[in-house]
Parts: C-alpha cells; sequence; structure tokens
C-alpha cells in the first residue's frame, strides 16, 4: 500500500512537473527586434532616403577607389621601369588618392551612422509599443533576443507580428 501511494505521488509529481514546463514554454517568445525593424515601411523609407542622399557621394567614394587600385595596379606592373622621377610622382599621386579616400569613406559612414542613429531613435519608442502590444496578446512573460537563442521552436518567434504591429503604428 506504501509503494502504491508513493508510486501515485511520484506520477502526480511527474506531471505537474511537466504541466510547469508546458506552462512556462508558453510564457517565452523570441524576437529578433534589429530585422523587425528593419522589415517595416518606415525603415525601407529611412534606406531609401539615405540612399538618394548619399547615393552621390558614394559613388565619387566609389570612384576615389577604383583610381587608387588602378594606381597601385600601374606601380606594381611599371615600377621596375619607371624613371625615379616618374616612379616617385606616383607614389605621390597614390598616397595623395589614398587619403582622399579613406577621409571621404569615413566622412560618408559617419553620416550613415549618424542618420541609422536618427531613425533609431525616432523609432525606438514604435517599437517598444509594437513589442509590448504583441507581448500582452501572447501574454508571454519573458522575452529573449533570437539570435542570443541556440535553438527556438518558429512558433516561438514574434519578430514578423511585431513588425506588423510596427507598421500598423504609422
Amino acid at each position: 500500500m506504501r509503494k502504491l501511494t508513493m508510486a501515485m505521488c511520484l506520477t502526480g509529481l511527474i506531471g505537474s512537473v511537466g504541466m510547469t514546463e508546458q506552462a512556462q514554454a508558453a510564457d517565452v517568445a523570441v524576437l529578433d527586434w534589429q530585422q523587425a525593424l528593419l522589415n517595416t515601411q518606415s525603415a525601407q523609407r529611412s534606406m531609401n532616403q539615405m540612399k538618394n542622399q548619399l547615393g552621390g557621394q558614394q559613388q565619387q567614394v566609389k570612384a576615389l577607389g577604383e583610381q587608387v587600385q588602378s594606381l597601385q595596379e600601374k606601380l606594381q606592373k611599371n615600377g621596375d621601369v619607371m624613371s625615379d622621377s616618374e616612379r616617385n610622382n606616383l607614389m605621390q599621386q597614390l598616397r595623395q588618392k589614398g587619403t582622399q579616400f579613406q577621409q571621404q569613406r569615413a566622412e560618408l559612414q559617419k553620416k550613415r551612422n549618424q542618420q541609422e542613429q536618427a531613425f533609431l531613435k525616432q523609432a525606438k519608442p514604435k517599437l517598444d509599443k509594437a513589442i509590448e502590444q504583441v507581448v500582452q496578446r501572447h501574454d508571454v512573460k519573458v522575452l529573449v533576443d533570437r539570435n542570443s537563442v541556440i535553438y527556438s521552436d518558429d512558433s516561438l518567434d514574434l519578430t514578423k507580428e511585431v513588425t506588423n504591429a510596427f507598421n500598423s503604428q504609422n
């Protein structure tokens, strides 16, 4: 009789642990907030606007990089047969173009970073609100960054739903 009672208690305990795990699993979800934000209509508009604003400067940087590469190749191919003054002149051009390239590339990257930060600052309250709406709708207790998770079932991913909630705010 004691064994039967002990077995029933053990079965009940195991069953309640299983139910607790199921209840906890429903309380947890994952989110790739960066992907959710990048997929929004607002982010797409911002990226297009940035391309339009910085496109000309990006083309200049690209052309300057190609000039630097061309000068390097010319120096490697013909450097041995050039006179000292020709080689020095070419090396000076290469240094100047290389410096210009690095400066313009750094300036372009700085502008891009500033625009991205401005967008994130403007979009963060809307993203927070979208996340809150989705979390409340699903009664999520713990929301984990998808990039920090080794494995999760696709049904736990709320990324698309957060993107949709963000878009519906506009």
